[in-house]
């Protein structure tokens, strides 16, 4: 379900994708073709997997171009990046939690802010949002109207 968002109003706050990351993206995709050009020694096989990879970093790349916005929030409640680019609105009312997952992996710490409607989860990382999840958590919570 694609919404329009007021983002002109001052009580919206929207997190997006850091701007660098499609240009990185789109970069790492020409790296792997030149790459594959250069080494795979004419095999077939290599190559097409090597353009495959790339073609895949592509459509990762444009996404973050299509739907750059992942989260914003208003007085009436959240928007959120679903699908491959399209936006889903969720009123306060459907939103049951919100809360921060902190893990430890490879000797790295990460979080990800997650938006339970006690239907579906929607997952952000720190990419997604440009921004710690658990302080985009707070500022949540600090806009949700009080129950």
């Amino acid at each position: 379900m694609l919404v329009d968002m007021d983002t002109t109003s001052p009580e919206t706050r929207q997190w997006r994708v850091p701007a660098a990351l499609p240009a990185i993206k789109i970069g790492g995709a020409g790296a792997l073709v030149a790459l594959g050009l250069l080494l795979t020694d004419g095999d077939p096989v290599r190559l097409t997997l090597t353009v495959l990879a790339a073609a895949a970093l592509l459509v990762w790349a444009a996404r973050d171009l299509l739907a750059p916005v992942r989260l914003a929030v208003d007085p009436e409640g959240l928007t959120v990046v679903s699908g491959f680019a399209g936006r889903r609105r969720l009123p306060w009312s459907q939103v049951a939690e919100i809360r921060v997952d902190q893990r430890a992996r490879l000797g790295r710490s990460h979080a990800a802010l997650e938006v339970d409607t006690g239907e579906t989860l929607h997952l952000f990382g720190r990419f997604d949002l440009d921004a710690d999840p658990t302080e985009v958590a707070t500022q949540l919570r600090a806009a949700r109207p009080t129950r």
